[in-house]
């Protein structure tokens, strides 16, 4: 039976720290609460089973084949951020965000497909941790069981902290500044993506 405390413990980090899904997870719960950020939530937590258990299955092999492709998605991926970064600045009266909707659970399970951070995690954790020793049926949900049980709560604590700042960006001056502050942070992601 493998150790699980190092795929736990690098599930954690990579989870916790600051990346594309945790900035909009944040951009989401502040702008439209925990409870509307939910989908975008579950739509990151499916993208990114599927992602890990294709590559845990050899599409990393395709990769090192054609790292033409890997960088293709990444530009790919960062056009996204900076066309949701520019939602974002949008989003100025209330009646815009009435109006505006949350990322949708297919877009943020596809946006996993091109999110850098994502392809990091998932090869790491497929050439480092995929325990071998177990069926392949069995290895697959060691390692999905595993990402989700770490990562779904991570991303909860980014929803929850936007969520908890809805009270202090009730002032349009305010939600300005912290849309402007969320649309900048998804461009500088964006640009590190493809540097």
């Amino acid at each position: 039976m493998p150790d699980p405390l190092p795929f736990i413990t690098y599930t954690f980090v990579m989870s916790i720290t600051p990346g594309p899904n945790n900035v909009m997870l944040t951009a989401a719960g502040a702008n439209f609460g925990f409870r509307r950020a939910l989908p975008h939530m579950l739509g990151i937590a499916c993208g990114f089973v599927v992602q890990l258990l294709a590559v845990c299955a050899g599409l990393s092999a395709l990769f090192a084949r054609w790292p033409a492709l890997q960088s293709a998605l990444g530009w790919v991926g960062a056009a996204y951020l900076v066309y949701l970064g520019w939602r974002m600045l949008r989003l100025e009266s209330s009646a815009e965000r009435a109006a505006s909707r949350p990322v949708s659970f297919l877009e943020a399970a596809a946006f996993q497909f091109l999110n850098p951070k994502a392809w990091v995690m998932t090869v790491t954790a497929a050439t480092l941790f995929l325990p071998q020793e177990l069926p392949w049926f069995a290895r697959g949900l060691y390692m999905a069981g595993i990402a989700e049980g770490v990562g779904l709560p991570c991303m909860a604590v980014w929803a929850l902290f936007g969520s908890s700042l809805r009270g202090l960006l009730a002032a349009p001056r305010g939600r300005r500044v912290f849309n402007a502050a969320m649309a900048l942070a998804l461009a500088t992601t964006a640009v590190m993506m493809v540097r």
